[in-house]
Parts: C-alpha cells; sequence; structure tokens
C-alpha cells in the first residue's frame, strides 16, 4: 500500500500560484516532479482554479447571398444556428 504524501507549504503555494498563471496541470506536475492526477487531486482540495477565460465574441455582420461566396468558418453563427436552433424532433414524428 502506498505511504500517504506530506505535502509541503511551497508545494502547495506552486500549485496554487502556476494554476493562476494558466498552466495545465501536466506542466505543474512535471515541475513538481509529481504525476499529474496527483497534482490535480491536490489542487482540487485547495481549490486552485484556472483563470477565467475570455468569451468568444460572435461576429453578426452581413453574411453575402452570392451563390459564389466563400465557405464559412467552421462554427459560424449562420450555420451553426441552422443545426442547433430547431427543436430536436421525437422518435415517432414522421
Amino acid at each position: 500500500m502506498p505511504q500517504a504524501r506530506t505535502w509541503s507549504e511551497a508545494a502547495d503555494a506552486t500549485i496554487c500560484a502556476m494554476r493562476r498563471g494558466g498552466f495545465c496541470w501536466a506542466e505543474i506536475g512535471r515541475t513538481l516532479g509529481l504525476s499529474r492526477n496527483t497534482v490535480i487531486e491536490r489542487g482540487r482540495r485547495l481549490r486552485a482554479e484556472a483563470p477565467v477565460r475570455a468569451k468568444v465574441v460572435v461576429d453578426q455582420r452581413q453574411v453575402s447571398d452570392d451563390p459564389n461566396r466563400g465557405p464559412l468558418p467552421a462554427g459560424h453563427w449562420l450555420t451553426w444556428g441552422l443545426l442547433t436552433d430547431a427543436a430536436f424532433p421525437k422518435a415517432n414524428e414522421p
């Protein structure tokens, strides 16, 4: 059976500081010489959170009706809306 790990204040501070800095769990683990999963578990207990990411702003500009226009980028509001706005049909509907 593995021994219980004793965590130092320095290791806890490193986890919290690096997570606030936006580092991934694997990078924090490499810095401390520990596995990614060990660092994730300790980070959850410390409530070490990553910084809030900026929201993506949707481009609502007019799309040309020209049939020869170029393709829209993946996830464009117009095409994505066509896929997600309608209600999902029930299994017994024709």
